[in-house]
Formats: C-alpha cells, structure tokens, sequence
C-alpha cells in the first residue's frame, strides 16, 4: 500500500426526496463523509445495515450524484461513470446466458480489443480466482460462491484502478463466505488495485482491511477510522491482536457482530 491519496470523498452529504400529494420529505442517508483512500490500500467501510454505505459506494461509481460535496479521482473531481472504477455487487449479476469465459470478457469485448487478445485477459483473471476449468460452464452449472468469483474476474477484466465491492459475500453461508474472505486477499496480494469493500460484519472487516472506516447509523457520519497496517495478513481470527481489534471496534458500534 503506498501513501499516495488515490480517491477522494470530500465533505459528501447525500438525501433523497419524496414527493406525496402534501408535502416533500427528504431522506438523509449521508452527512458530511470525507474520506482519502490511499493507492493500493484494502480499505473497508463498515457499519448497521441501511447506513448509507452502499449508497457512498453507488456515488463513487458515479451511478448517482451527491447531493453536497466532491469526489476525486487522482485529484480531479469525477462526475458520472468512469472507466477507472469497477464494481462487484452482493448478488452475482452475471448473465445467465453467458458462459463463464463470456462474462468474464464482456468488459475487453465492449472496449473493441480483438478477440484473441480479450480471451488471454479474459483467462488471466478465471485462472486468478481459481476457475481454471469452469470456461465453458454457465452461472446454473456452478456455485454461489464460485458465481462471485466470475463476478470479481469480470471486475478485474476491465482493467479498473479502483474496484469497488458490496457486501460481495454477504448471501453466501458461513463456510463459502469463510473461504472467500481468503480467496479475495490472495487475489490482491497477486494482482494489486486500490479496492473499496463494503460490509456489516465485524469479523470480515478485521480479517481484510488495512483500514476500517466506521460509519454511524444513518445519516452516516465517520464515526471512527482504525489503522490495521500492523497486523500482518492473512490474519489469525484466534489471535490476541485480532480479538482486541474485534472487542474495541464492536464496542464502538450500534450492531451487532455476525
């Protein structure tokens, strides 16, 4: 992880409005969140379910724009989609009717790079997270799990500085989302890019982050930042440093650990 400051989340408030036959409402999700995420860095949001951390998430990847303030991208501000920035979502949103090989490359396939060229970058990354094999299955033939590791593939084909990922684990059992945990970090160490990991599990936030950011219940303001640098990855659930950093964060919290 370097310290250059790659993304930028500048004083963000966020509402969305309702109309009704009387009056307008609106509906505060995020107040005043300012962020610097450094190159390269795992950082993960955490905080209660229906903060508002998936809608910091939807503003990043330009899906929506913030109400109030800025985000930056190598220090200019970013506005829409951008090609930059990828995106694994909590359901697998991979196509049915697309074998693993083709959703894999759908990103290379729409940027005009030949077909030959697509597959190798398409292969690369099934060979990354372990689907050597699977090419030519489609999502019907293949697990839940391994349908989440099609969708980080097809993230990662598409070149991304930044990838973003919600609760990517979060409709997975204990035991797949145990496994995957450790999957996704040997991913990075392989194949670095600064990640932005959204969840509402203590532990997982512990076992991934270099940084947590804790988030309040919502409107979402950073409640607190933890520096877990100096735990060394991959990181023993069962150890003292590990239970100490779970203890202090869940008691700094509104929900309950997983």
């Amino acid at each position: 992880m370097g310290n250059r400051i790659k993304l930028s989340i500048e004083g963000v408030s966020h509402y969305f409005v309702t109309f009704n036959k009387k009056d307008i409402q609106k509906t505060h999700v995020l107040e005043n969140v300012n962020i610097d995420v450094r190159e390269n860095e795992f950082l993960v949001l955490l905080g209660p379910g229906h903060c508002g951390k998936t809608v910091l998430l939807n503003l990043i990847a330009g899906l929506i724009k913030p109400t109030v303030g800025e985000i930056k991208l190598d220090g200019e501000s970013i506005s829409g989609t951008d090609k930059r920035i990828s995106m694994v979502f909590q359901q697998a949103s991979i196509l049915p009717w697309k074998t693993v090989m083709e959703n894999v490359e759908i990103a290379p396939k729409y940027a005009d790079i030949k077909r030959e060229e697509r597959r190798k970058t398409a292969q690369y990354f099934i060979d990354l997270v372990g689907l050597n094999g699977f090419e030519k299955h489609y999502p019907r033939q293949i697990s839940g799990g391994m349908k989440q590791r099609v969708g980080i593939a097809r993230a990662y084909s598409a070149n991304p500085e930044i990838l973003l990922m919600d609760e990517p684990f979060g409709a997975l059992d204990a035991q797949t989302r145990y496994s995957m945990e450790g999957e996704i970090l040997k991913i990075w160490e392989k194949d670095k890019r600064t990640v932005v990991f959204v969840t509402n599990n203590i532990e997982e936030a512990v076992t991934l982050g270099d940084r947590i950011i804790l988030f309040s219940q919502a409107p979402a303001t950073v409640k607190e930042v933890y520096d877990l640098c100096g735990l060394k990855k991959p990181r023993d659930n069962m150890s003292e440093e590990f239970l100490k950093m779970r203890d202090l964060i869940s008691s700094n919290t509104d929900m309950l650990r997983e």
